[in-house]
């Protein structure tokens, strides 16, 4: 189990690394929009993003 967590820790940081490496002014961009949302706006994309997550973990679990 503690090797799952770091290896999904270590996919989240390259994930998250790609584009800020590959289009430094979209992410820039990207970024400054994200901050002109407000509290509830960002609050409905972290939900979302957890649903999506567990969707996926879950679905992957049930279908293998």
């Amino acid at each position: 189990m503690p090797d799952n967590l770091w290896a999904a820790l270590a996919l989240v940081l390259i994930i998250e690394g790609i584009l800020p490496f590959l289009a430094p002014g979209l992410w820039r961009t990207t970024f400054a929009r994200l901050t002109q949302l407000s509290d509830g706006q960002l609050r409905f994309i972290g939900l979302v993003c957890i649903a999506a997550g567990l969707a996926a973990l879950f679905g992957e679990q049930w279908f293998s």
